[in-house]
């Protein structure tokens, strides 16, 4: 007979599958049952990979009236340069999750990038090597950008969270919530022309919204007054479910096609 554990967590992905395209419906309660331990290698998984981002928290009202605190808003603001950012990121307890010994996983690319990609979190690769999207899924990423004629090395790719979550979990709410400004000030240093969210966390956190990614996804959203962001399926959830790839292929020819209307740098020929 089937291992029952196995049946819940194959009905758990199918329910995964539908919060990608409609909402979060919940989770099971898996029976009380021995399971066999996950094997040793599944720490060496990226985020992008085991990550479930279809079910993320909307962002609640502040734990603490204070935060963010005067001194944090001032020692932010003080800060013009990625390298001045990066070294009080570097210092920010604030930013780090409960897992010990995480790297710092500022976000690479270009410093005054006309496109910002902004994922989720690091996982375990991009924790060794302190940057975004180095597995699978940032492989197809590579290739979905090379696609639309756009190179890593043109653009600037970071995270909701900056450090790694425990066990590949999503980020919590308050994880999120105590980043945000440290992420805020990084967008506003490099002044993209245009952001593109990847996954339903990244999105819900920056629009402050509980849509599902259906609703979000394929147009442009005003952002903080002085950006436009677009959302698509994180490269993951690609990996996960072909038939999504469809509809990011149309997400990111729009992109391509506003980021031309823009004059994103590097100024190709407009994509056909």
């Amino acid at each position: 007979m089937s291992d029952p554990s196995d049946l819940i967590n194959r009905i758990q992905r199918f329910i995964e599958l539908q919060e990608e395209v409609y909402a979060p419906v919940g989770k099971l309660e898996a029976p009380q049952v021995s399971t066999p331990a996950l094997p040793k290698d599944k720490e060496n998984l990226t985020k992008e990979e085991n990550s479930a981002e279809e079910s993320a928290e909307t962002i609640e009202e502040p734990t603490d009236p204070n935060y963010p605190s005067p001194e944090m808003i001032e020692s932010l603001k003080a800060c013009t340069t990625l390298d001045e950012l990066r070294a009080l990121c570097e210092t920010a307890d604030i930013l780090k999750t409960d897992l010990p010994d995480t790297k710092l996983v500022f976000g690479k690319g270009h410093p005054q990038a006309d496109l910002m990609i902004i994922g989720e979190a690091p996982g375990a690769k991009e924790d060794a090597l302190g940057e975004p999207f180095v597995g699978a899924s940032g492989n197809l990423l590579t290739k979905i950008l090379e696609a639309i004629k756009i190179g890593r090395s043109d653009i600037f790719i970071a995270n909701i969270l900056k450090h790694r979550p425990p066990e590949n979990r999503n980020p919590t709410a308050e994880e999120r919530r105590r980043s945000l400004p440290f992420l805020e000030q990084q967008i506003d240093i490099i002044k993209p022309k245009l952001i593109l969210c990847l996954g339903l966390v990244s999105a819900q956190t920056l629009l402050e919204s509980s849509a599902p990614l259906k609703d979000l996804r394929g147009k442009f959203h005003p952002y903080r007054g002085d950006y436009e962001l677009m959302v698509t399926y994180h490269p993951a959830a690609l990996l996960r479910n072909k038939h999504l790839k469809r509809d990011t292929w149309e997400d990111v020819q729009k992109l391509r096609a506003r980021y031309d209307e823009l004059g994103g740098n590097p100024a190709f020929a407009p994509y056909k």
